[in-house]
């Protein structure tokens, strides 16, 4: 059967969902020693990096199921993953679906404390973990028990993994977690058809260019590193999965596997903007694809003359220098990026517009009252689209909070022109009597080549707008006085509001916009 015909009939069964999809593609006829998933660590006696066949894949979640099986484990128990290995979450949440259990998969950089009340308040049935993480972890009542090492979960017999589950299209499947930058994450939960609609929608379109053989720089235990599993696997596609989002640990597996594309977060993009791209083999790459917060002009620019393309000449389709960025705007709760906007080295559709959304998705610009506000007007987003999230497990009350006219609200400003693209403005928790902090970032960046990534906290302290604004500047920038080159930037009236400009190279390395506002945010008010 071809490879097309193939993904259509996978689109096409009313059992496939995000809980079965390797079962799924193996019953349809995949070619067990066809492409499985490769891990950056070593995986049951597998070297780091070997490519696990799909029948190797399977007979890994096989020895996985049937020891968390033997060890209680039940349809719709939450039992809860924390280690920053990406094996061990694709892995355990391979098998906890397969037994119709409910993996809540946690990443691996929180705080020990705040893990400990996570899971309390999940109230899971139990906890996996590499060994560093479950021993953070034994002070703390969880008020579930440890069920065992993730190495140890590894070692049964996969012949004696029970019959998989049968899902229904509204079980729960996977509860992931927002950030948890201001406390406590919140838990997202997803379903059996809520995480496959959007892969279901994109098997029935012509495969995408460049996403046959797939580096996976988004976090593991992410609902994206989910959604990306299950489309390689119903691709067909080669899939190498990295447990470090760092700019130098990409760029360095794209040097060695030569990867046609790329997938992460906007942190990642930056961090590879800050490196002399021009020192690496990057000629494989025909793809970057992005989710969670759009991505500012700067690091695309960057990227985009990297790699390269195909495009159609009256020769027929050559091969052209550049590669595709694609953009979008996506969150845990959202189930999938629910836009799409495509950048080139020759195109200009930037000023954080995020594009147009996907068909499957319904998006509204509202007001609070509910009301859809005007062309070019800023409002909050709102969607209905079959990817969301059903809600926050255990917590109806955040859940319907966030409800509005029948509408989804992100939490994003955006607004649209009269062409229905749509542009970000910023997170609304960040705006300001009017004033944009991921605007004013972009304006900075765009502005001062020199530097790297920058933050922008803008306040209301007494009745008076103040900005403060953290440059993170290239390796080869001058140190000097950048406020009047900032105010500039910024424009007349948001530059009549700036207090003060610094560059620090303190910021944690990796650390998101949120995490570097939060941090912004804390020496205002020590300031």
């Amino acid at each position: 059967m071809r490879t097309l015909s193939r993904r259509a009939a996978l689109a096409a069964d009313p059992a496939v969902g995000a809980g079965n999809v390797l079962a799924r593609v193996l019953a349809g006829g995949a070619d067990p020693s066809g492409p499985g998933i490769t891990f950056d660590t070593a995986v049951d006696g597998f070297a780091a990096e070997h490519p696990l066949t799909l029948g190797e894949l399977d007979e890994r979640v096989d020895a996985r199921a049937a020891w968390l099986h033997a060890h209680g484990v039940k349809p719709r128990d939450p039992i809860a993953i924390w280690t920053s290995s990406a094996a061990d979450h694709i892995l355990g949440f391979l098998a906890l679906t397969r037994l119709g259990a409910i993996p809540a998969l946690i990443n691996g950089n929180l705080a020990a404390e705040i893990v400990a009340e996570y899971i309390r308040r999940l109230r899971a049935v139990g906890v996996i973990g590499d060994g560093a993480h479950l021993e953070l972890l034994r002070p703390y009542d969880l008020g579930t028990p440890i069920l065992g090492d993730s190495a140890a979960i590894a070692e049964a017999d996969p012949a004696d993994a029970p019959t998989p589950y049968r899902h229904h299209q509204d079980d729960p499947i996977v509860i992931t977690h927002t950030s948890g930058t201001t406390g406590i994450p919140k838990s997202v939960l997803h379903t059996h058809s809520s995480l496959f609609a959007a892969t279901r929608h994109l098997l029935t379109m012509p495969q995408a260019q460049g996403t046959g053989r797939i580096l996976n720089a988004l976090p593991a235990p992410h609902t994206a590193t989910v959604l990306m599993m299950n489309q390689a696997l119903g691709n067909r596609a080669e899939f190498f999965a990295l447990s470090s989002q760092a700019g130098d640990a990409v760029v360095d597996a794209i040097q060695r596997w030569k990867p046609e594309s790329v997938f992460g977060f906007s942190v990642t993009w930056a961090e590879l903007a800050r490196q002399d791209l021009s020192a690496y083999d990057l000629s494989s790459v025909r793809l970057w694809f992005n989710t969670g917060d759009c991505t500012h002009e700067p690091h695309v620019r960057k990227l985009v003359a990297q790699g390269n393309r195909d495009t159609v000449s009256r020769e027929g389709v050559v091969r052209v220098p550049g590669s595709h960025f694609i953009d979008g705007l996506g969150s845990s709760e959202m189930g999938h990026s629910m836009f799409h906007v495509t950048h080139r080295i020759d195109t200009d559709s930037y000023g954080r517009c995020i594009g147009k959304p996907y068909k499957f998705v319904d998006v509204a610009v509202l007001s609070l009252d509910g009301e859809e506000v005007g062309v070019g007007e800023v409002g909050h987003l709102g969607i209905k689209s079959p990817t969301l999230s059903p809600g926050y497990w255990n917590d109806s009350g955040t859940t319907y909070r966030f409800r509005l006219n029948g509408y989804y609200l992100t939490g994003d400003l955006v607004y649209r022109d009269a062409e229905g693209r749509f542009f970000h403005m910023d997170r609304a928790a960040d705006s300001t009597d009017g004033f944009y902090t991921a605007q004013a970032e972009e304006r900075i960046l765009v502005a001062c080549p020199d530097v790297a990534d920058c933050t922008a906290v803008i306040v209301n302290e007494n009745g008076q707008v103040i900005t403060d604004v953290l440059l993170e500047l290239a390796p080869d920038a001058l140190d000097r006085d950048r406020t009047e080159e900032v105010r500039k930037a910024l424009g007349d009236e948001l530059g009549a509001t700036l207090r003060k400009v610094e560059a620090s190279a303190d910021i944690p390395k990796g650390a998101t916009g949120k995490v570097r506002k939060v941090l912004l945010r804390e020496r205002q008010l020590t300031s």
